[in-house]
Order: structure tokens, then C-alpha cells, then sequence
């Protein structure tokens, strides 16, 4: 994201009145930081709320603080929003995959908590959407339980931060005028 050409490619993207998806892991979350501030004109998601990694040698007690940092450093760009998802592949590190039975929704967001809650309080509702990762978490639960935990993990929202998360910061982002 640093090379010229590369972003280049972002600018020409912006110019044509499309947007960029930035979907990298946690470390990286500054890289594209830097990339909205060299080209400001530029509407960039960040996928999967960064791509907190919590395997191997990333143990989730020492990432998170500086997953925190790097979000809300980046939610200080007008230009980046996120989405609210891909929290359930296997290098989150909440093993899903080990459990006897698929986690319930309400297993989900307890999980998910904490990552929601921030980029919510950092981008806001109208620059957060939730996402499905759908195929890809499929072998950890069902499309029903992921979106009933996207339910319980907007409960404390109002209508309107609701229908932000839910359908209208996407609407507005990817320019999808007439649905929904």
C-alpha cells in the first residue's frame, strides 16, 4: 500500500467514483492509515475489523491494545469506514472449530464484543456495516446464528444507528441507491 504505483491505482479508483476494500490483518491496519492519508480522496472500508489475529504467536491479551490504537487512529480518516464481520475464520483464535456443538449467536458476540464495541465507538455507526464472511465461516456456524448475533450485538443501538449498521452506511458507501 506504500508503493507509488499501488496507489496510483487507488487514486485512479477514486477519480472512477469506486472504492477501495482494504482487507489485511491487525499489523497492517496502519499501512492502510497511511494510504488514506496520501490519498484522501479515496472512500476505503477496512474488512473484517481489521483482521485481529490471535493464533500462534499472536495471544489476543497482547494484540488487542494495539489492534485498539491502530482502529482508532484510522477512524480519524473521513475517508475510512469498516465492516463489521469476519471475526469468526480461525485466526481470531476463539476456536470455534473445537466446540462439540456450533457456538450460539449469543456465544458469537460475547466473542465478538469487544472488537464490535470499538470500531462502533471509533468509526461510528454511520461509517460502520455489519458483514457476512459467508462462505468462508461456514464451518463454524450458520448464516442465521451470525446475522441473530449482529441483533444482540447492536441491541443498545438506537433505530437509526440500527438502520446505519444494517443497511444504510453500506447503501451509502457502495453507492446502492434503490435497495432496500
Amino acid at each position: 500500500m506504500a508503493d507509488a504505483k499501488f496507489r496510483e491505482g487507488v487514486k485512479t479508483l477514486a477519480r472512477l467514483g469506486h472504492t477501495f476494500d482494504a482487507w489485511v490483518y491487525h499489523p497492517q491496519i496502519d499501512d492502510v492509515t497511511a494510504l488514506a492519508d496520501a490519498v484522501p480522496e479515496a472512500k476505503i472500508v477496512l474488512n473484517h475489523c481489521g483482521g485481529p489475529v490471535a493464533i500462534n504467536a499472536y495471544k489476543r491479551d497482547e494484540v488487542f491494545p494495539g489492534w485498539k490504537r491502530s482502529i482508532e487512529a484510522l477512524a480519524q480518516r473521513p475517508n475510512v469506514y469498516v465492516k463489521l464481520g469476519g471475526l469468526g475464520m480461525r485466526i481470531g483464535g476463539h476456536l470455534f472449530e473445537k466446540l462439540p456443538d456450533p457456538p450460539s449467536a449469543q456465544t458469537l458476540a460475547d466473542a465478538w464484543k469487544p472488537y464490535i464495541e470499538t470500531c462502533i465507538a471509533a468509526f461510528g455507526a454511520n461509517r460502520g456495516m455489519f458483514e457476512s464472511n459467508f462462505p468462508v465461516d461456514k464451518g463454524q456456524y450458520s448464516y442465521w446464528v451470525f446475522w441473530n448475533a449482529c441483533k444482540i450485538l447492536a441491541k443498545g443501538a438506537s433505530a437509526a444507528e440500527k438502520a446505519n449498521l444494517f443497511v444504510g452506511t453500506a447503501k451509502r458507501f457502495y453507492r446502492l441507491d434503490g435497495i432496500g
